[in-house]
């Protein structure tokens, strides 16, 4: 794990990460809790994003057998009933939890009120874009990559 970045606090069978209380932390962030089986995920656990998002699973050797996708605003992803912009209603799924904004108020983005885009800068999913510098910095102000080749 010290060589990919990720960190694990649980317990260990036989060398493996192992046991029903486990937590691994991915070099992104993402953060896994639940159960653990010969290194795997293995049981109920669930993937948390740092955007805020969620993924709450049962998993059998490190694959899926069952699982659901919550989007930071508590959206649940549903593959079969899925009518969030769809061709019939484009509305954002704030608008349609707190209903419309009033004529002349747009609004441009799920999040309500819009993140504020720092000036010359352009909000690139997971963090702002300056092209003067070529950096992208994540919501939080901290270094995520560069742009510039070989950096």
């Amino acid at each position: 794990m010290q060589y990919t970045g990720s960190r694990y606090v649980g317990e260990f069978v036989d060398g493996r990460m192992e046991g029903s209380d486990a937590e691994y932390t991915l070099p992104t962030e993402t953060k896994y809790v639940g159960e653990m089986k010969d290194g795997m995920f293995h049981g109920q656990g669930t993937l948390y994003f740092p955007s805020g998002s969620r993924y709450e699973a049962v998993w059998e050797k490190g694959l899926v057998v069952e699982g659901t996708y919550t989007f930071s605003d508590k959206l649940q992803y549903d593959a079969k009933h899925w009518h969030y912009c769809d061709g019939y209603d484009r509305r954002f799924f704030t608008e349609r939890c707190d209903g419309l904004k009033a004529p002349g108020i747009a609004q441009l983005t799920n999040m309500d009120p819009p993140r504020k885009i720092p000036e010359g800068c352009y909000d690139c999913g997971d963090g702002f874009y300056n092209p003067t510098t070529r950096v992208v910095k994540d919501y939080k102000n901290r270094f995520l990559r560069s742009a510039v080749s070989g950096r």
